[in-house]
């Protein structure tokens, strides 16, 4: 089940549009969404991100110091260091970027010397192959980018790649363990989605040429699913008529593969989807029926829909991680255009 008693209002600026216009209009238009939820197992140890018992969690929301009211940051669990990293998003006074750490218990914001410039929906992961986390591109006030940016625990750097993907916002990108590569794909600049897929060494961006590959789209789910040892990449936002897509595809290391799951969740962007205990569990998203609170489990070969007493309110573009060190799901954020409160 999920509980939320999250202190934070909801700060509107405006009231919910079409969720592609937030593309060009995010600042001007969005509702900031902000609450900070956490999962926590009832009667189970903390578990290891590998581990195969299923997760048995509900939802509770901090009444700590957070940090400040945003949507589209980017948020990973750092191993190295045995805290959540959170970067930048944007708020009421526009992008951010700042850096804060969750240490299971406590926010606190870090001051160091060299950061990113600002922005929202950038792309980050941990990259277990060098240690560190890795943050590409998002959108800022100078419009899409592609910079590569590198995070040691203590301070950022920027990387220079000799190559990059072109700039975005919206890219879906993971840790592939089977490779020992990440793995990036598609985004959005403008209105214009990418379908290109990308792999970074740990020193510079190679693109990839898959016999298959899903079609051009941002704000797709993606994790590596360690059970079966692949890469899983659900729905995302294209252009079309309809625009929303509910498909699920697998990447081996070498190819797209589309599966053909006897149900789904509805046709979705920005759902939260995490890989928590054997399982992978999807939150939320935003539809051609609006924005969504349903949670949706992903077991290897099918999706399940769960259905808990309680569930944090509808939102998308929220970033949501497997804390291994506490044995818990955070979910931080994301925009709940005019659909309630948090």
């Amino acid at each position: 089940t999920w509980r939320s008693n999250s202190h934070f209002p909801t700060v509107i600026k405006g009231g919910f549009v079409p969720v592609r216009v937030r593309v060009w209009m995010r600042v001007a238009f969005l509702t900031v969404f902000t609450s900070f939820s956490v999962v926590i197992p009832l009667g189970t140890p903390p578990h290891n991100a590998g581990a195969s018992t299923p997760l048995t969690a509900s939802w509770t929301s901090s009444s700590l110091l957070n940090p400040p009211a945003r949507y589209g940051a980017s948020m990973v669990y750092d191993p190295a260091i045995g805290n959540v990293v959170l970067f930048g998003g944007g708020g009421g006074s526009g992008y951010l970027n700042d850096t804060w750490t969750w240490t299971g218990t406590t926010w606190s914001q870090l001051s160091p010397a060299v950061s990113p410039p600002a922005r929202a929906y950038a792309s980050m992961v941990y990259d277990a192959a060098t240690g560190n986390v890795v943050l590409f591109g998002g959108t800022g006030s100078s419009g899409e980018l592609n910079d590569t940016w590198i995070w040691n625990g203590i301070s950022w750097s920027e990387a220079f790649p000799a190559s990059s993907p072109s700039a975005r916002e919206g890219a879906s990108m993971v840790y592939d363990a089977a490779t020992g590569n990440v793995v990036l794909f598609g985004g959005d600049n403008l209105g214009s989605n990418f379908g290109d897929t990308w792999i970074w060494n740990g020193s510079t961006w190679s693109q990839a040429s898959p016999a298959t590959t899903p079609s051009a789209r941002s704000d797709a789910s993606m994790v590596y699913d360690a059970t079966t040892g692949n890469v899983v990449l659900f729905g995302g936002f294209g252009n079309g008529i309809n625009p929303y897509f509910g498909d699920t595809w697998k990447w081996d290391g070498t190819t797209w593969t589309q599966l053909s799951p006897t149900t789904s969740p509805s046709a979705r962007e920005g759902a939260s989807m995490v890989y928590a205990s054997g399982e992978a569990v999807l939150f939320g998203g935003a539809g051609v029926n609006g924005i969504t609170n349903d949670t949706w489990i992903w077991n290897g070969s099918t999706w399940s829909q769960a259905s808990p007493a309680t569930s944090p309110s509808a939102r998308y573009g929220a970033p949501m991680v497997f804390d291994a060190l506490t044995g818990v799901v955070l979910l931080f954020g994301g925009d709940g255009g005019g659909a309630g409160t948090s």
